[in-house]
């Protein structure tokens, strides 16, 4: 009985131990092949690069509007051509030339006043509506121009709207060194990831330039580059790049 009870245990250990080593060896292939995963999941990496440039705006266009009102059409455009006048003193004392500043928009309009019933009461009201334009490289005597507007009321311009906007139109010049300089720092961000890492970068898998975006310097993005209340501004475009990644 008792060499029975021996051999039975005998078999049972064995048992176990054959259960425990397939195990471990189960264990080490479960961790190697996670490993492989792991290695496999990281051979690229996604980093972006960025480049920016102060720049000076170097064109300036200013639109003035004005109105004047009233029951006879004559005398209303007899103030209204006036207005005009005084507006363009206003630019050529300035110092601009007359080619800068032309007629953008002139409108009229008709108004006849009614009473509660809807009946017409009183002469009907008209309103001619003008604006003219300058557009001038000279960007920093419009700024101070510009600065100067009041003069326009003390000098009878009845003002509807007077709105200023600068713009950079040199940008295709800097786009290649900006984006060969926004391609380097994506490069650098890899390599730094990469060494932390204990990898190392190879080729680039893909690339997209991303987009330009013109604004003011001062954070406030116009990113439709399509012009700027100050003209300080900040060029910026950022590049995203895929590099393959040996993980070792």
């Amino acid at each position: 009985m008792l060499e029975r009870f021996q051999g039975d245990r005998a078999v049972l250990l064995g048992a176990v131990a054959i259960f425990a080593v397939g195990l471990t060896t189960s264990g080490y292939a479960l961790g190697d092949g996670f490993r492989r995963y792991k290695l496999a999941e990281q051979r690229s990496i996604q980093v972006r690069g960025v480049s920016e440039r102060d720049v000076t705006a170097d064109l300036a266009t200013w639109s003035i509007s004005f109105a004047h009102e009233g029951s006879e059409l004559g005398s209303v455009q007899q103030s209204v051509d006036q207005q005009a006048r005084s507006v363009r003193a206003f630019f050529e004392r300035a110092g601009f030339r007359p080619a800068d500043v032309t007629d953008s928009d002139i409108s009229l309009s008709r108004e006849q006043p009614t009473d509660n019933d809807g009946n017409p009461v009183g002469p009907r009201k008209l309103t001619v509506r003008r604006s003219i334009e300058l557009r001038t490289n000279e960007v920093m005597k419009a700024r101070a121009a510009y600065a100067a507007q009041a003069e326009l009321l003390r000098n009878g311009v009845e003002l509807s709207g007077s709105s200023i906007s600068y713009n950079f139109t040199k940008l295709n010049d800097l786009k290649p060194m900006m984006i060969a300089e926004a391609t380097k720092h994506a490069r650098e961000s890899a390599e730094q990831f990469a060494k932390d890492s204990g990898a190392s970068v190879g080729s680039i898998q893909s690339a997209s330039q991303g987009y330009f975006s013109v604004g003011p310097r001062d954070g406030s993005d116009n990113e439709d580059g399509d012009g700027s209340s100050s003209p300080f501004q900040k060029v910026r475009v950022v590049t995203t790049v895929d590099y393959d990644i040996d993980a070792g």
